[in-house]
């Protein structure tokens, strides 16, 4: 059974000098820790694997997880070529090269599984390279993933490969994981370690669910306490605080969770939770956000779904967004949860947003729709002979300080686009745009023909997914 592996690992490589995260990493599904609901006792991933049936897949999950040590499990148990590929260090040259290895694997009917870990680093051009040797069967594609494969792999490749989600460790998954690295000899097992329990579950919780990192942390701690006379390494409450000091936050500001946590501050608002709110405001800035990103998102929500309800939210935010820009990180923080809390707690209406949106369809719809000449600019002589403002009504002359003119097409007549709510103050807006409406038809405002109103077709707020798809292509 012949292996390849692109990163030169080779079997007499020195493993003293390994990181004990890649010294202990499970060699078989029994020692796999987590992922039960893939690889327990009948499921289909175990099946997979222990029958050797492997098809085109995608590994998706936080960093930590297992993905890789999958893919290794599956290089030890296959009987095909096994190939580990790298999508930070290649390119398409090496793609093609690997893939002619394939196609003279298939040849002699060897079976070739590709292993590539970061896929969604590789490019549009690099991942259609893979493309029609998934699609001829000369190779088993096998991706690893920390991003949503909906937006980071092509639609043509993904559509070729079941992806199977990996989920965060929990906490007891890393305990049990840091116990086996304290006991076994490829990890710490050829010492005697004087660690507590509560010593080691502070590493599972700091860890927050990546094994690499707890591992990591632990050998850190244990390296760096010392050894007595009988040779046993003492673990102290002054070291575990040095080494436990900042909890991993699970944050890619480029990445899925980004998309998350912004979802979650938005809907924790929306739902007027602003305990929930600033939590998800405080995990998003401790981790390295811009408050700027943030103050944007916030000042959209604002007037998406606080609007007229509450006009005044829109100036908090607004005020938040300049004093994120005047004086920045950590200062600025206390103005993004004054806006967050104040969104959160201010009656909702997303009436702008939906008008706006009823509006767009009938933009787009409508586009050769003419302005009516009466609300034309004049500007030159031949412009108002040809009747060009001619009838326009100056509001400001009049008594109610309204006209019945005509502003919207002809076929568009009768359109609602903004319709009040009962909300906060968007009940005396309503209240205010109901009398003007009577007024107009009192005084003889067109009609529309066949009805005297017609509503646009009913739209909802979900197309704008929380105000983030002007930036946001995630959600």
């Amino acid at each position: 059974m012949s292996k390849t592996d692109t990163n030169q690992f080779t079997m007499f490589e020195d493993t003293a000098h390994r990181p004990i995260a890649d010294r202990l990493r499970p060699r078989t599904l029994d020692e796999f820790a987590g992922q039960t609901h893939l690889i327990g006792k009948g499921k289909l991933l175990r099946k997979l694997i222990e029958s050797d049936q492997i098809t085109s897949m995608i590994f998706w999950g936080p960093p930590g997880v297992g993905k890789t040590t999958l893919a290794g499990i599956i290089a030890s148990s296959t009987k095909s070529e096994f190939i580990n590929f790298s999508a930070v260090t290649s390119g398409i040259k090496e793609i093609k090269a690997v893939m002619e290895q394939a196609e003279q694997n298939r040849r002699f009917g060897t079976r070739t599984i590709v292993f590539v870990d970061e896929i969604h680093r590789f490019n549009k051009a690099q991942q259609d390279a893979f493309l029609p040797f998934v699609e001829r069967g000369s190779i088993v594609l096998i991706g690893a993933t920390t991003e949503n494969p909906s937006f980071e792999v092509n639609g043509a490749l993904l559509s070729r490969c079941r992806v199977f989600v990996l989920r965060q460790l929990t906490e007891n998954d890393i305990f049990g994981i840091l116990k086996r690295a304290i006991k076994d000899p490829r990890g710490f097992g050829d010492q005697t370690i004087n660690i507590t329990d509560d010593m080691v579950k502070s590493i599972a919780a700091f860890a927050n669910g990546d094994a690499r990192a707890a591992l990591s942390t632990l050998e850190m701690v244990i390296l760096n306490s010392e050894m007595d006379s009988e040779g046993v390494v003492n673990v102290t409450d002054e070291i575990m605080q040095q080494s436990v000091s900042r909890k991993f936050l699970l944050y890619d500001k480029s990445g899925e969770e980004h998309y998350n946590l912004i979802s979650a501050l938005h809907k924790s608002m929306r739902n007027s939770d602003p305990d929930a709110a600033v939590y998800w405001l405080a995990r998003m800035l401790e981790a390295g956000e811009d408050p700027m990103y943030i103050a944007r998102r916030v000042t959209r929500f604002a007037a998406e779904d606080v609007g007229m309800a509450d006009p005044r939210a829109l100036e908090i935010s607004v005020a938040a967004f300049q004093a994120c820009h005047l004086i920045g990180m950590p200062e600025c923080s206390v103005h993004l949860t004054e806006a967050v809390v104040y969104n959160a707690l201010a009656p909702k209406s997303n009436a702008l947003d939906v008008a706006y949106l009823r509006a767009k369809q009938d933009a787009l719809t409508m586009l050769d729709e003419p302005v009516p000449m009466q609300i034309r600019n004049a500007p030159t002589k031949l412009m108002k002979d040809l009747g060009y403002g001619k009838g326009y009504q100056y509001a400001h002359d009049t008594k109610e300080k309204i006209t019945n003119l005509q502003c919207l097409p002809d076929q568009l007549l009768g359109r609602e686009y903004y319709i009040p709510t009962d909300q906060g103050f968007e009940t005396r807006y309503g209240e205010r745009l109901k009398a003007i409406k009577e007024w107009r038809e009192a005084h003889g405002y067109p009609r529309a023909k066949g009805s005297q109103t017609v509503k646009a077709e009913q739209q909802h707020s979900s197309p704008s997914q929380d105000g983030l798809q002007s930036e946001d292509k995630h959600v």
